[in-house]
This record gives structure tokens, sequence and C-alpha cells, in this order.
């Protein structure tokens, strides 16, 4: 006869070998969908339609293959992120004639880093796309590939003739305006400090018709991110191609001016444009007032207006701000990967799997818990395969949605010219 005591023990054998076997299982599993992951990641072309840079970018202090930085040509090989469209960006100041020669002379400057990268610098790592055809042919041929967007159209002042002029430089889209309105559209996040209203075109300008035409004939992606839901409605009106979003999200999920709301974002599907859903923390995951204020109090006392004035604090004031900063985050944690693919899940779901991207605004503020730089892109991948998303879904967001954009705005272009 068996003792209690030994049955007791069996049953308890039985239990945990039964506990193992499931957590083997489980490993198992999660192994398989890591592996089946990693095939999709790397056999699709992943694109990224947002990546700032600094005005030193392409030198000694900012080397593009390993500087300190979100995208590096390391990080990017790292995370199996194959295209970036590195971003010409001029923030907006008072519109005067002397604010308008400075905005266009910086911009010549970005424009010269991201050449001066690839055509001096790494020119057998990476080339510069003038064409969706080019995107595909630099990809197949083993490099990376850098595009060019303009985040904010206050770099052509009031003159329309600079669009031929940056189009030439590689610009492949323009993000009408950004933080504050222009002289082409009534932005989200009106500023101020510049005298601006809640409004002071009513969307479009008459100038910003102009451009939007000019943008067209000559082959340029209208980029809806940062203006107001008015000029975004004006804008894929007047427009003959489908528009883009370069780094936008859902505000259903997150209720942020600089998100695009239901009522945009099935206008977008009517354009036949794509959103590309981005994973700036602040945009996919709205934080209470309380964060807010403790951010904008440690920022005021840095006397910084926003993550790009960081690499002008020293060292010393780097090491403390980022130590309060910790502080803050611990308080509210920040959005996360998981957090982000919901925005991209309620796009799909709204306007469907040929309307959606993905993009980062990595060194513009962008990054959230599990892609905080380019070396994390395949975590992107691997949430989308957790969440059921198939091979040919994937690749739809991870860029062939764009490059249908692109070839359309090619299209439409190519037309006017004939």
């Amino acid at each position: 006869m068996t003792h209690p005591l030994t049955r007791i023990s069996l049953v308890a054998v039985s239990l945990l070998a039964t506990a193992c076997t499931e957590t083997e299982d489980t490993a198992d599993a999660d192994d398989a969908l890591r592996a089946r992951a990693a095939a999709i990641h790397n056999s699709i072309m992943t694109i990224d339609s947002h990546d700032d840079i600094p005005f030193d970018f392409a030198t000694a202090t900012v080397d593009p293959q390993n500087a300190s930085r979100q995208v590096t040509l390391e990080k990017m090989r790292a995370g199996g992120l194959d295209v970036a469209f590195f971003i010409v960006y001029v923030g907006q100041t008072e519109r005067t004639t002397e604010n308008y020669a400075k905005a266009k002379a910086d911009a010549l400057i970005k424009f010269e880093a991201i050449h001066r990268m690839a055509e001096q610098m790494y020119p057998e790592e990476i080339d510069i796309a003038y064409s969706a055809d080019d995107v595909e042919r630099i990809h197949d041929s083993g490099k990376l590939v850098a595009a060019i967007g303009i985040e904010n159209g206050y770099v052509l002042g009031q003159d329309l003739s600079m669009l031929a002029i940056y189009h030439e430089l590689g610009a492949r889209y323009i993000t009408l305006a950004h933080n504050g309105h222009n002289d082409i559209a009534d932005s989200a996040q009106p500023r101020t400090q510049y005298g601006d209203e809640n409004s002071e075109h009513g969307g479009i300008s008459e100038f910003g018709a102009d451009v939007i035409a000019e943008m067209n004939r000559l082959g340029f992606m209208v980029d809806v991110s940062h203006i107001s839901k008015a000029a975004a409605l004006d804008a894929m009106r007047l427009s003959r191609a489908p528009v883009i979003a370069s780094h936008s999200s859902a505000y259903a999920l997150a209720a942020h001016p600089r998100n695009l709301d239901d009522e945009t974002l099935l206008a977008l599907r009517e354009n036949g444009g794509v959103m590309q859903a981005v994973a700036f923390a602040g945009y996919v995951k709205v934080q209470p007032p309380e964060q807010r204020d403790a951010r904008n109090e440690l920022w005021a006392e840095f006397d910084i207006d926003n993550p790009r004035d960081l690499p002008n604090l020293t060292q010393e004031q780097r090491r403390e701000f980022d130590q309060r900063w910790a502080e803050i985050l611990d308080r509210w944690p920040p959005a996360d990967l998981q957090d982000f693919v919901d925005h991209i899940d309620y796009s799909v779901n709204l306007i469907g799997i040929d309307h959606v991207g993905i993009s980062s605004d990595f060194d513009g503020g962008g990054g959230v818990n599990g892609w905080q730089d380019a070396s994390e892109t395949f975590n992107v991948t691997l949430e989308l395969v957790r969440r059921g998303y198939s091979r040919a879904e994937i690749e739809k967001l991870w860029g062939t949605n764009l490059l249908r954009v692109w070839r359309e705005v090619e299209a439409v272009a190519a037309a006017k010219l004939n």
C-alpha cells in the first residue's frame, strides 16, 4: 500500500512535470514565432519615413556611421532598417525677409550633409534615392537607402521657385508646416510667440494651393503631418496625387493635436494616401497634465524647447538632466511598443491595410520602449507577427504602401510634364 505522503509527492511531481512541459511548450512556441518574424523581417524592405538630423550631421562631430544617435548606419544594419528618410527640418520663426533667407540657407546645410554622407563619406554603404524605383534598385544592390524629406514648407519662404531647387537636391516630400503657421498652411500647433491665432488661413492659403500644384507638377509627395485638420482636408482636396502623413498617429487612441482623427483618416483613405504611424511617445500615449508640467519645468530650468536642444547642454548639465528626466519617467511610464502597434491596429481596422505605414521620428523626439533606435527595428516586426499580421501585410506596412503612393505621385508629375 502506498503511503499518503508518497501519493502527495507523486501528485506534486506530476504537477511540476506538467508545469515544466507547459513552460517548455511556451518557450518553443515563442522561439518559433521569433524565427518566423526574423524570416519575414530579413526578406522584406523596411522604410522609416521620418528621421531627423542636426546641422552638423555628416561631420567629424556627428559621424553617420556610429555617432551617439538613434539612427546610424551601424544601427540600421543591426536592426534591419533598410531605408530612412533623412529630414531637412528648419523650425518656424517670425516671418521676415531676413528669416526667410536664413531658413533657406539652413535647409541647404542639411541637404549638403545628406549628400556628404552618401557621396563622400560612405558611398559604398548608402545611396540617395530620387525615385521609388531607385529605392528598390539600391536595396537590391545590398546598400542602405537614404531618401530626403523636408519638414516645414517655411524653407520656401514666399518663393515658389525654391521647389524646383529642393527637388533637384533630392527632396521627395514636404511637410507643409510645422509648429506654427506659415505662408502655406495653418499648423496643428499654433505658436503664440509669433502672433499665431488658432487659424490664419482657414486651412491652406492661396499661396499654399499654388505650392501644392507645383509639388504635383514636380513630383513631391504632399505631407499633411503637423498641419491643422482643415489644412489636411484642404490638401487632400487640392492635390492631384495621393498625400502622406509622414509621421502621425491616431487621435482616437491619443488625443494630441498632432494626431489624425477618424474623419481625416477616412479622407486619407479616399484620397488613396498613407498614414505613417509614428513611434513618438507623446503622440502614442498622452500623459496626464502633471507629467507635462514636470517636463516643462525641467525644460525651462535647462533652457531647452524640445529634445533637439539637448546637445547644447554641457556634459555635467546633460547628466543632471538625464537623472531628473529618469525620475519623471519612473513616475509616469512612457509609451511602449505595444502602445505604438495599437495605433497601427486601430488605423488598419479603420482605413485598411493599404493606407498605413511606419515611422519613428528618431532624433527628433521619437522612440518608445522597445523601439528606441534603429537597432531595435526588428521588434516592430516581431510585435506585428505576434498580432497575426501576415508577411504580405507586414511588407505593406513597412514600405510598399509608401512606395505605391510615391509612384502615383511620380505618375501625376509625368503626366503634367508631357
